[in-house]
């Protein structure tokens, strides 16, 4: 019989690969660019393809979850990391890039969810917060692999060197991952369709998708514009500047690390301090006088934001029957992604009208939207943190 701490073991395993490859990825963002030749404009065109490609699949990998259960993880995360190795080698042009990152955000959404829907089981069968300790583990790694391919970078390594070596470990663990998870999970006959039970179902994933959306933005928002704000801003040097999104999301490993053992019936006040303490660092961020300020307020806003979406995924694993937590995993983060990808454009036009200042107290205002609403939301999806169980489900919408 497959282990309850096996389970665990593996979603955390599975997230950890996950962030190595992003962590890769976002350190190797610069090299690849001069290697395919595009200006900053063209990057940016690009990197929408990474978007497009990513919602449709995180919309259909969730029915496959449920029809072939989680074994279908051992086969989308290698297939993310050796699509990334590809891309590294065969992205010398605008046409060869687009491509190969389209095929990145369709395997990187399908994976997103698969791995989401087995920490979501994990917990479930387990009790505890699995899901937080698993997306600490994902933040880990994007800070360790980040660092190492800087290493890779400054000893002149190819810039696919750690693309390599992680799509390597990737499909060893992949058939590993095959062989071991549980298939269980999924449900054989025909499935049946989230309004079902009219729209109550659909309705109350949608409403807990608006606030992850929110917390995604808020994060995104903070890894993608920090080194950009310390630089500009605050007018450091672009080594210092750099190190900005590796503290940010250094704090948030860290403190989904701390609160791994907090019950879930505490859901909520996580979910309301953390957007209080979202706003809170953004604002002192917005007014900081000098970097050191500046370093506090994001590790503030680091450590409210990496309660958000985790604790959210926690009340959607407890709230939905085993048999259909892949469609309901897959609506959820569809929703919540698009912050993640709005983010960062929403800091770019605020800056453009206000200066990056500006652009920090609009990101507070989102995190204080969070706070504003979250409570009204939860209690209309149906999702009281009291009603659920801490080691295992009882669950709300077993008609989903």
């Amino acid at each position: 019989m497959y282990g309850l701490r096996r389970l665990s073991t593996d979603s955390m395993f599975a997230f950890g690969l996950f962030g190595a490859f992003w962590g890769a990825w976002g350190a190797s963002i610069p090299r690849i660019q001069r290697q395919a030749g595009v200006d900053d404009g063209q990057l940016g065109l690009a990197l929408l393809f990474v978007g497009a490609a990513a919602l449709p699949a995180m919309v259909l990998v969730g029915r496959a979850i449920d029809r072939f259960g989680l074994r279908v993880t051992g086969l989308v995360l290698p297939a993310l990391c050796v699509t990334g190795a590809v891309m590294s080698l065969t992205a010398r042009s605008l046409l060869s890039l687009s491509v190969g990152l389209g095929i990145i955000g369709a395997v990187s959404g399908a994976s997103d969810v698969a791995i989401n829907s087995v920490a979501g089981h994990a917990e479930v069968r387990e009790g505890g917060a699995v899901i937080t300790r698993s997306h600490a583990a994902f933040s880990s790694l994007v800070v360790f692999a980040s660092i190492g391919t800087g290493i890779c970078a400054a000893a002149s390594l190819a810039v696919w060197a750690p693309f390599l070596f992680i799509a390597a470990v990737s499909v060893i663990a992949g058939a590993r991952l095959v062989l071991v998870l549980p298939s269980g999970v999924g449900v054989r006959q025909r499935v049946r369709p989230l309004t079902e039970n009219g729209r109550d179902a659909a309705l109350s994933l949608i409403l807990v998708g608006i606030l992850g959306a929110l917390a995604f933005a808020s994060e995104n928002a903070h890894q993608s514009w920090s080194a950009v704000f310390a630089h500009d801003v605050l007018h450091t040097g672009t080594g210092v500047a750099a190190g900005a999104p590796a503290i940010f999301a250094a704090v948030v490993a860290v403190t989904r690390f701390c609160i791994g053992r907090v019950p879930v019936r505490y859901a909520v006040t996580l979910i309301m301090s953390g957007g209080i303490a979202a706003a809170a660092g953004t604002t002192l961020i917005a007014a900081a006088p000098d970097l050191a300020v500046a370093a506090l307020g994001l590790a503030i806003a680091a450590g409210g934001t990496a309660v958000l979406f985790p604790t959210l995924m926690r009340l959607v694993s407890r709230s939905v029957e085993p048999a259909r937590r892949g469609r309901a995993t897959s609506l959820v983060t569809s929703i919540s992604y698009l912050g993640f990808l709005l983010g960062p454009v929403y800091v770019g036009q605020w800056a453009d009208a206000t200066g990056l200042r500006g652009a920090m107290l609009a990101v507070a205002a989102l995190a204080a939207a969070l706070v504003l609403s979250a409570r009204t939301l939860l209690r209309r999806a149906g999702m009281d943190p009291r009603a659920l169980g801490e080691d295992t489900a009882t669950p709300q919408f077993e008609r989903l």
